[in-house]
């Protein structure tokens, strides 16, 4: 008798585990979805600042980022960027978003976007920013004296310079409520 009890049981958890896994990914994807309008937004803004020239995609990034994030803030989602190695100081990591980007920047072997659990029955997703070539003009270590010129005169305390290719820039995070 006690064996089938233990067999349920297992039954039980194999499901309950199934069933948490798949939230897992339910939660992942929403957070995806999400993020994906800030990220397409952020990308063309600076496709078009670069088209004008380094200095331009600089200004607008400055300018329409905070902009763009703050207008796709509704309805309880809030969605922003970060890094280890700010270039814009308004930027400042929010806290449920620190440990996974300490970890990040600990180590690369595992940078897969991730969920966090934040009160109120809220969640949290984090995904890294890998750089990618283009990048480099402006977080590179051999900038054009333009991008120097820019850069110090509208963040003079600036840290995003001196990345390669494929390093870890920062992240992109979200806020939403938790469909459960």
């Amino acid at each position: 008798m006690k064996i089938k009890h233990y067999v349920w049981l297992l039954i039980a958890s194999f499901a309950l585990t199934a069933c948490v896994t798949q939230t897992h990914q339910d939660e992942l994807a929403r957070g995806a979805e999400l993020l994906m309008p800030f990220k397409q937004q952020l990308q063309q803004t600076l496709v078009s600042g670069l088209k004008q020239g380094p200095g331009h995609a600089i200004t607008a990034c400055q300018l329409q980022a905070p902009e763009i994030a703050k207008s796709l803030s509704l309805e309880g989602v809030v969605v922003g960027r970060t890094s280890d190695r700010l270039r814009n100081p308004a930027n400042v990591s929010p806290n449920w978003v620190t440990p996974v980007l300490d970890a990040w920047v600990a180590t690369s072997t595992d940078r897969a976007p991730q969920i966090v659990e934040l009160a109120n029955h809220r969640l949290g997703y984090v995904e890294p920013i890998l750089l990618k070539p283009l990048c480099l003009t402006c977080h590179g270590s051999n900038l054009m004296p333009e991008v120097t010129a820019r850069i110090d005169e509208l963040y003079p305390q600036d840290r995003a310079t001196d990345f390669e290719t494929g390093d870890l820039r920062g992240v992109f995070w979200i806020e939403f409520p938790d469909s459960q």
